[in-house]
């Protein structure tokens, strides 16, 4: 156990529930905007690193070094996915999305965008996508969550246990207090902290190598640098991407933007921040593999790295990074659950005439609920690896939303039974491929994606076409400004 290295931490805490507090403080007269979408106010370097931050989680730190650490730059297909599906979100998803959410009366979350796009008056939409929040960001938030322990179980000897809930706790803390803005602020700084960390730790631990200073002795296993072994790997990897178009806790950062300017100056931001995490992530377990030899947990390559390269200080700052991963993912993930069951299911259909007040407090009760269930998920040894919970979460969301919100976007025709059937179709033969065919090798995104997107256009097509009404929105929030 280092104390140095706890006491950082116990700084580095301290400071995240401050924001939580200070935001809360500032939040009398607050409405569900204010608390689920921070007023539409989010300029653009909080928001652009506020989702990169929401979007890059533990396994950025941990499982993506610790998958290319094991079996070779293989994996570095996964990275190039990612790169070129967040940027293609930023460049084409988000300037629609958010117009279409303002003129689809103002919507806030996901779910609501997507019944108002229609101007329907049913909720079945929004309970369905409520319903797949919950069950995903469930998942989600327990990879963080492990995270979290396994980081405190390696630097300081903590029971991985306790860990967990100690960290469960802090992340309720300020996501139950301040909310949206809250998030997006304590993501901003976690970004900064992220990216610091792999831009120093591989970059040092290359040069002690090139220096002579360390030796290189580590042993590769065979095509450890060769970029493809077949085509589901590259397929599987390029499929990453698909996730980013239906991401909630990521693309509703479009939305929170305060003007369609910042949006282009936050996509510049954000997608430069993206892809040097991404690029240093990889190096990182390249490096490692080369720095380190051969260590018994893969999932501690960066942990063990940065500790015998810098001094106690140093390294719990830098290692404070993988908290701020895990956090950053965990809370974006709490508040969108929290949105959609307050806003989409309980004012709808349990309390129609509820007030803010009692919305914002629902809300925060959803939280607790869902930080509860993950961190029980979390504690499971049965759980899998933070890479597997983190693929289960992305793959649903992915298949579910992504067909769906890009039609809604780019295609008029798009109707209120395509949209529920694209949304159901894609879950569900994303799980269905998870649970009988995953021996395949084939990223189940792929095949539930494909799946949602037929399903939506389909059944589009077999329906009546949108009333004149729902073609004069599309039409106003396609309009040049």
């Amino acid at each position: 156990m280092n104390a140095a290295e706890l006491v950082v931490f116990i700084i580095y805490l301290v400071f995240m529930i401050g924001i939580g507090v200070f935001f809360f403080l500032r939040s009398k007269g607050a409405n569900e905007k204010d608390y689920f979408l921070g007023g539409r106010q989010m300029g653009a370097w909080v928001s652009a690193l506020s989702a990169g931050a929401s979007d890059m989680s533990a396994w950025v730190l941990m499982g993506l070094p610790a998958s290319v650490y094991l079996a070779g730059m293989g994996q570095t297909w996964i990275a190039i996915g990612l790169a070129i599906g967040y940027a293609l979100s930023w460049i084409f998803e988000a300037p629609r999305l958010r117009r279409f959410s303002i003129v689809a009366n103002d919507s806030i979350t996901i779910p609501q965008y997507l019944t108002n796009r229609f101007l329907s008056k049913s909720k079945a939409l929004q309970i369905i996508c409520a319903v797949i929040f919950v069950f995903a960001y469930t998942i989600y938030a327990a990879s963080s969550i492990l995270a979290c322990g396994t980081l405190f179980n390696t630097v300081i000897g903590m029971d991985a246990t306790v860990a967990m809930f100690i960290a469960a706790a802090i992340i309720i803390g300020y996501t139950f207090l301040g909310g949206f803005s809250a998030v997006c602020w304590t993501d901003f700084f976690q970004g900064l902290l992220m990216l610091a960390a792999l831009l120093v730790a591989p970059i040092f631990a290359l040069a002690l190598v090139r220096s002579g200073e360390v030796q290189a002795s580590a042993q590769f296993p065979a095509n450890y640098w060769s970029f493809a072994e077949n085509w589901k790997d590259i397929a599987s990897g390029l499929g990453w991407g698909l996730g980013y178009f239906g991401m909630p806790h990521i693309i509703i950062r479009f939305m929170s933007l305060r003007s369609q300017k910042e949006l282009r100056k936050s996509s510049v931001i954000g997608i430069s921040w993206t892809v040097i995490i991404l690029v240093m992530s990889v190096m990182a377990g390249a490096v490692g593999r080369v720095f380190m030899g051969e260590i018994s947990d893969s999932a501690t390559v960066f942990i063990q790295m940065t500790r015998r390269i810098f001094p106690p200080v140093i390294s719990g700052v830098l290692l404070s990074a993988i908290l701020a991963a895990s956090m950053s993912t965990a809370d974006s993930q709490l508040l969108a659950s929290a949105s959609a069951f307050a806003s989409d299911v309980y004012k709808p259909v349990f309390r129609k005439n509820a007030s803010d007040k009692e919305m914002l407090w629902a809300g925060r009760l959803v939280v607790v609920v869902i930080a509860i269930i993950a961190l029980l998920i979390a504690v499971n040894p049965k759980s899998g690896t933070i890479m597997d919970l983190v693929a289960n979460a992305w793959g649903v969301f992915g298949a579910a939303f992504g067909p769906t919100i890009l039609l809604s976007l780019f295609w008029r025709r798009l109707t209120f039974s395509g949209a529920a059937a694209g949304i159901v179709c894609g879950a569900a033969v994303d799980i269905l491929w998870l649970a009988f065919l995953k021996g395949t090798g084939l990223y189940e995104i792929i095949p539930g994606f494909a799946a949602g997107l037929i399903a939506a256009v389909v059944v589009s097509k077999l329906t009546p076409a949108p009333s004149k009404d729902v073609q004069a929105l599309f039409d106003k929030a396609t309009s040049p400004e």
